[in-house]
């Protein structure tokens, strides 16, 4: 089982100054494993990144709110990003991982926990397709409680899942700007297909994980044109997120006060700042 690299521990205070009210739209906690223990089937081992960790990168970055979301090394435990909500003074809310066994009264405790998604990963590389009755299924139950979907998964997989991705009735969010890679271009064809599929009034998007997309390594800046041009598309369905502590990373290992002032390099009008930042997290997290 593979080991993954820890954070930077350096965290610099960013150029670009978040309003008040920020939010950090995608984010982990993992462990501390003797109080959390990780999945015994996962796919990776992270370092410990404890709630703490993540309090004090948002304090240097000026993020004042967060959006935990559960990673496939806790499994279908969201014990600890349940305990971090717990203690947010109404500062967190949450994404979980559920599968077919989740009974309508563990839906129920977890959206009184602060949940409101549901994540499903179609990443080859860290286990592949779901079991698409399970995720019909779970997304059917989730619909009544105002709960939308996150979809990992890679831009060029957007047309192997087309038709039910179609079909799908709640909002769904694609994480980190579908996994393009930024050396085919904005010309791409599973970029234009991420593109067209915004399109649609229930899809948002992330613009975060640039050291996902990028083909030169740091500082990242070849994944710019993607955020900038996935904002100006859906203005009001685009979300920013750090992904601390950045799992599962091969390459350069990011800085999150470098991330804050790509989001500033690829968005640079205020009032788009302030819906990606602010707004639209507030409509789908804080509406209730």
């Amino acid at each position: 089982m593979k080991t993954c690299k820890g954070p930077d521990p350096h965290t610099k205070t960013p150029a670009f100054k978040l309003p008040p009210g920020s939010v950090d739209a995608h984010c982990h906690v993992f462990g501390p494993a003797h109080k959390f223990p990780y999945a015994p089937d996962r796919s990776y081992t992270p370092p410990d990144a404890p709630v703490e960790d993540l309090r004090r990168v948002h304090s240097i970055l000026g993020v004042d709110r967060a959006v935990i979301v559960q990673a496939s090394c806790h499994g279908t435990d969201n014990t600890a990003m349940i305990d971090a909500i717990q203690h947010s003074e109404g500062a967190y809310r949450g994404v979980a991982i559920v599968d077919g066994s989740i009974t309508d009264k563990g839906l129920e405790e977890l959206d009184a926990g602060g949940v409101r998604g549901v994540r499903f990963n179609f990443v080859k590389h860290l286990g592949g397709t779901p079991d698409l009755e399970v995720f019909d299924r779970v997304l059917d139950r989730i619909q009544p409680l105002g709960w939308h979907v996150v979809l990992h998964l890679d831009a060029g997989d957007i047309l192997e899942h087309e038709e039910r991705i179609r079909r799908i009735k709640v909002p769904f969010v694609i994480d980190h700007m579908g996994r393009v890679q930024a050396k085919n271009g904005l010309e791409q064809e599973p970029f234009r297909r991420l593109l067209e599929l915004m399109k649609n009034e229930l899809a948002w998007v992330k613009i975060c994980g640039p050291e996902r997309v990028t083909s030169t390594g740091a500082p990242f800046h070849d994944a710019v044109p993607f955020a900038r041009r996935l904002a100006e598309v859906a203005p009001d369905r685009t979300l920013w997120g750090t992904d601390f502590p950045h799992p599962n990373i091969a390459g350069d290992m990011p800085n999150d006060g470098d991330l804050v002032d790509i989001l500033a390099l690829a968005v640079e009008d205020e009032a788009a700042r302030r819906k990606i930042l602010i707004d639209n997290p507030d409509r789908l997290y804080w509406a209730r």
